[in-house]
């Protein structure tokens, strides 16, 4: 763990979302240095070029370097791309802000709302950082593990500096990897955070046995959702009808890989909420995000009944089965409103 001269990216970290995208930097040729707040377990990951605890025996590219310093780790990068749960992202920002350089330029890859203000990520930096700073969110449908091993991906990187987008796409893009651009921070912001909710139903449906075309149904008519609050805060249908949004919103739906999803599963399956929590072990995000969603659609006057029953579930403690029967009772509707 030397020190070393000013490197393009540190990723603020080590977990599997964060030890991947710093693997697929270093081992695209990018000089790359990995941040965790857990000094001893990047230290095993130095030794043994392996992150055991998140993506175990998966071997990390020898150039990646790893800096349990936060200081050298955040004042000696070009740019910094934090991947931290979205609940810690203002807690983070606040710790970076003192080593940040007047030319520091944040990226991110965590999705979600503020929890309790329901702000956007980017106006947390806005606030925190300074309105100046360059940013992009890093956004999409991917599973840390899949992009861990190699498998095909692709996702968008958006900014409202295109150069800084394009920067950063062509720094993850390779044979296997395809990162495209977009102006969009709020739609790719919205698509990130809503289809964690969606996924949430989508694992209730399953779980209770509802089958394939509830499925379809509740992920068509969640996509709506998320245009509808992604517009009504100034983002464009274009960004959610692609990958940061449909794409995002189909891959946690449909696979079990999805934290939100198995969380879903196990309420649907008749788990208490803390049981159901005990079983992931890790943060389910669509949980906080339910709140805020739910809070921002009512203040917008915004439809999103899908959200508002995972709500009623989650914090009222409605039974799945009853949420989902007040979902398919509500007054029949032209399919467009």
């Amino acid at each position: 763990m030397r020190d070393v001269p000013q490197i393009a990216t540190t990723v603020i970290g080590a977990g599997a979302w964060g030890t991947a995208l710093a693997a697929l930097l270093a081992g695209n040729g990018q000089p790359t240095r990995l941040w965790g707040r857990d000094a001893e377990q990047l230290r095993r990951m130095a030794a043994s070029g392996v992150n055991q605890d998140y993506l175990p025996d998966i071997p990390l590219p020898p150039a990646l370097q790893f800096e349990p310093e936060l200081h050298r780790a955040v004042s000696t990068a070009r740019d910094l791309l934090l991947v931290v749960p979205s609940h810690a992202f203002g807690q983070t920002l606040a710790a970076l802000r003192p080593h940040i350089g007047p030319s520091t330029r944040l990226a991110w890859a965590s999705k979600g709302f503020e929890p309790e203000t329901g702000r956007l990520l980017h106006q947390i930096v806005e606030q925190v950082i300074g309105p100046k700073c360059p940013m992009a969110v890093i956004t999409g449908p991917t599973f840390a593990l899949e992009v861990a091993r190699g498998l095909p991906t692709a996702l968008t990187v958006a900014s409202a500096d295109q150069a800084f987008a394009n920067e950063f796409a062509a720094r993850l893009h390779n044979q296997a990897f395809r990162a495209y651009t977009s102006t969009d921070m709020i739609g790719a912001e919205v698509g990130g955070a809503v289809k964690n909710i969606l996924a949430i139903a989508a694992g209730i449906a399953d779980g209770l046995g509802f089958g394939a075309n509830a499925r379809a149904a509740l992920i068509t008519r969640g996509l709506t959702e998320i245009m509808r609050l992604g517009e009504a805060l100034g983002g464009h249908k274009e960004t959610l009808m692609g990958l940061a949004g449909l794409g995002d919103l189909v891959l946690t739906c449909t696979d079990d890989q999805s934290r939100n999803r198995r969380f879903g599963l196990a309420l649907g399956r008749g788990q208490s909420l803390e049981a159901a929590r005990a079983t992931i072990k890790q943060v389910v995000e669509g949980i906080d995000a339910t709140r805020e969603a739910h809070h921002l659609a009512l203040s917008l006057g915004i439809e999103m009944p899908i959200t508002e029953q995972v709500y009623r579930v989650l914090f009222e403690g409605a039974s799945p089965r009853a949420a989902v029967h007040d979902l398919l009772t509500r007054e029949q509707k032209a399919e467009t409103l």
